[in-house]
């Protein structure tokens, strides 16, 4: 057996489709695509509908990373907290009461901007760690909720 005499089965191939011969091939005039139409005349754009506005433009503009899953924390400065008398026990829902925060959001985070004198205990969910130094120098209490 020589590589000239290798042939596939009978059957495993069919003839090439000539479009665009003649009217007696079956295939001339339109060549099988129809009249008009995109389809007939080309192809469209990847994300073409077809006139309406895409969804790529439809869509807002925004640029980068926006963390879905994001705390907002309500945030106060120790000196915030000088407004309250000694061995007092702070905690959000005093500092809502007192209208020192306005709104909650996902819990309360002490920063350490400003000095404390006195000695408090303060309750909150977060803590930078100039705050809790700051609040345990002054001989008071830190407690995360």
């Amino acid at each position: 057996m020589k590589l000239v005499d290798l042939r596939p089965s009978e059957g495993a191939t069919r003839e090439r489709k000539r479009i665009g011969r003649g009217i007696g091939s079956g295939f001339g005039k339109t060549a099988g695509r129809g009249h008009k139409g995109d389809k007939a005349r080309g192809s469209t754009k990847p994300g073409f509908e077809g006139g309406q506005t895409p969804l790529h433009r439809r869509l807002p503009h925004k640029r980068g990373f926006h963390n879905m899953f994001r705390k907002h924390y309500a945030i106060i400065n120790l000196t915030a907290l000088e407004r309250f008398e000694a061995d007092a026990v702070i905690t959000p829902e005093t500092l809502l009461e007192s209208r020192v925060i306005k709104d909650l959001g996902d819990g309360l985070k002490v920063l350490g901007n400003g000095e404390i004198t006195k000695a408090l205990t303060v309750k909150a969910h977060s803590f930078s760690k100039s705050a809790a130094e700051k609040i345990k120098a002054a001989g008071g209490t830190v407690e995360a909720l």
